[in-house]
């Protein structure tokens, strides 16, 4: 462990040098050097402490910007002032934590990619376009080792080209059903009409967002529906205006006319739960600790329900997908911003995140235990993955999936059909992408 992490601080250190782009002969030495360490730390050769060098382990004054979710502000600080404790013997570490959200963080990063983050948390079906976009630093240090310790299916993620490009955060950037079973019983939650009727009952309301391509996307993939990568990676297949798109058009109008049910974003729905009007809610295991603390021993999660189309109970479906961390290649410190990123993403740091946060890990050893397996929301998420799809849509998909969304839950078509509603969505989010 320790040969490991001398070469991982010559590595560090060696990049830092290098992305600061001195022209001295020192600087070039240390950029050959960097190459030499990167390599071996990666592939985990033999080699000894002593190829470390002398004062690669005296990072000097380095300054990082981390970006997280809003939620994750106070555990990152944590995980922040650990890793500074745990280096301060290298030098002056000051790490800024600003919050912006995975779901929103390749929009942030590619308006200007060198005055981003130097780490950042990214939804994994952004890694494509971060990528092509010169926004994410290739994983070289201890590549291998962060490969081993993560599920196969979030390396993948994390992953293009043969080459990591990430490191694996969390394993379940999906959602599920949360209720209060006071109020929905097992029974009501198989079915939308169940969890409707039980919620009005109760005077309480059943919250999903509608006007969001990722979710509005569980009403047409449970039909059997597609919308999913073109062969160019670029650009989205969409068949939503195939039969039964229109049906589902009209089911999901159907539900959302119900007095008892709300399309709310998310920060609507946590206080929705928080102040007793929720007693139902699609959503994922970001919101699994503020469920439990106000449900109590009424706290339950299952896979989505059913819903009605055309008389018959069609299951939901659903995204799933990963959460990432990145490291931005324009950063003065590179290397040090790699050993943050790993630091952030180890099993103990992931072992915090679902104690803190109730988030689902990728590490395997965190993942394997009791207390994952037995979590209500990771298991409610395990069952709704035999209808989950990986998330990967171009960049035309979301606004008009959105947009569809919006009239859906509004009930204002402006004169159309269901099946020109379906269509209008089909041809914005089949358009191919501006390059």
């Amino acid at each position: 462990m320790k040969k490991q992490l001398s070469l991982a601080m010559a590595a560090a250190m060696a990049l830092s040098l290098a992305a600061c782009g001195s022209g001295s002969g020192s600087s070039s030495s240390a950029a050959a050097d960097a190459s030499s360490s990167t390599s071996t730390a990666a592939e985990g050769s033999g080699a000894t402490e002593e190829a470390a060098g002398g004062d690669a382990a005296n990072w000097g004054d380095v300054t990082l910007t981390m970006w997280g979710a809003e939620e994750d502000q106070t555990m990152l600080r944590e995980m922040a002032d650990a890793f500074i404790a745990e280096n301060a013997d290298k030098g002056n570490i000051t790490i800024n934590i600003g919050a912006v959200s995975e779901a929103d963080a390749k929009d942030n990063v590619l308006t200007d990619p060198t005055a981003a983050a130097d780490v950042y948390a990214f939804a994994d079906d952004q890694l494509n376009e971060l990528v092509a976009a010169g926004a994410l630093q290739e994983v070289t240090l201890n590549a291998d080792d962060v490969k081993s310790r993560n599920l196969e299916g979030s390396v993948e993620a994390a992953s293009m080209d043969g080459k990591l490009y990430a490191y694996p955060m969390t394993a379940d950037n999906g959602y599920f059903l949360y209720y209060d079973s006071s109020v929905i019983s097992a029974e009501d939650a198989q079915t939308v009409d169940g969890i409707l009727a039980a919620a009005a009952a109760a005077g309480r309301t059943f919250d999903m967002t509608l006007n969001d391509g990722w979710y509005i996307y569980s009403f047409f993939a449970g039909a059997g529906l597609e919308a999913t990568l073109a062969d160019d990676g670029v650009n989205t297949v969409c068949n939503w205006n195939e039969a039964p798109g229109a049906d589902v058009a009209q089911a999901v109008m159907d539900i959302a006319s119900n007095s008892a049910f709300v399309s709310a974003p998310d920060a609507d729905i946590v206080s929705g739960i928080k102040n007793g009007t929720v007693c139902a809610a699609v959503s994922g295991t970001w919101n699994a600790k503020v469920a439990q603390e106000t449900w109590g021993e009424n706290y339950a999660a299952t896979k989505l329900p059913t819903y009605t189309l055309g008389g018959e109970q069609v299951q939901m479906g659903s995204f799933a997908g990963y959460k990432l961390v990145g490291v931005n290649p324009h950063s003065a410190n590179v290397g040090v911003a790699m050993m943050l990123a790993d630091y952030i993403t180890n099993e103990a740091n992931q072992q915090k995140r679902f104690e803190d946060r109730q988030l689902g890990p990728s590490n395997i050893n965190v993942n394997a235990s009791d207390a994952v397996q037995s979590a209500p929301a990771i298991a409610a998420l395990a069952a709704q993955s035999d209808f989950a799809d990986l998330q990967r849509v171009g960049a035309n998909y979301w606004d008009p999936a959105a947009s569809l969304g919006q009239i859906l839950q509004s009930g204002d078509t402006q004169g159309k059909t269901t099946q020109q509603l379906v269509d209008d969505a089909v041809a914005g989010i089949t358009a191919p992408v501006a390059q």
